[in-house]
């Protein structure tokens, strides 16, 4: 068999049903286009210069920005770490990514939500 990369996964145990393999490789996508939304997100909220507290929306921009740049190296590590566990037919490992990106989403939320009311 050739080398596939990454051999931290690949190594390890047999090759599960492709289908459960192609879901992960989804689920990953999905993370990155996610990634993708926040900085977009964190972008234009600082790039339109809407009339809010430029201190509260320069804060909210930069935590969609950083979540935004953090979020692809968690679903590269989730990814994996689920993939080994299918090839070692192990319970899937849990992941933080859902609740960090939701904490990250709502503390921008509300940093906007004061920006509007001290505008």
């Amino acid at each position: 068999m050739r080398s596939r990369f990454p051999q931290s996964v690949y190594r390890h145990g047999s090759e599960p049903d492709v289908r459960f393999t192609l879901a992960n490789e989804r689920t990953f996508l999905a993370w990155i286009r996610t990634a993708l939304a926040l900085i977009a997100g964190g972008v234009a909220l600082e790039v339109l210069g809407l009339a809010l507290h430029p201190g509260l929306r320069l804060a909210a921009s930069l935590v969609l920005i950083v979540m935004g740049m953090i979020t692809p190296a968690l679903a590269w590590l989730g990814w994996q770490r689920s993939e080994r566990a299918r090839r070692l037919a192990t319970p899937l490992p849990g992941s933080l990514l859902g609740a960090v990106t939701g904490v990250a989403v709502t503390v921008s939320a509300v940093l906007i939500l004061l920006a509007v009311i001290f505008a």
